[in-house]
């Protein structure tokens, strides 16, 4: 049983691999080309929001006093 439950997991795992690494026809790219593509702005997103929960945190501090 365990060694079906392998061959099925890594069937899976491959075939998904497989999905996201197809290049489409129409653009050319792949889903982790597009991955890729939107990862700078995602990290800047990210530290605009960790500069912003610091502000608040910091005002939250003032407010109660610590």
């Amino acid at each position: 049983m365990g060694l079906l439950k392998t061959a099925i997991l890594g069937a899976a795992v491959y075939a998904g691999f497989k999905y996201v690494t197809k290049k489409d026809p129409i653009t050319g790219k792949s889903i982790i080309d597009d991955l890729k593509d939107q990862a700078p702005e995602w990290v800047d997103k990210a530290k605009s929001y960790k500069n912003e929960f610091s502000q608040r945190a910091e005002y939250a501090k003032e407010d109660l006093g610590i």
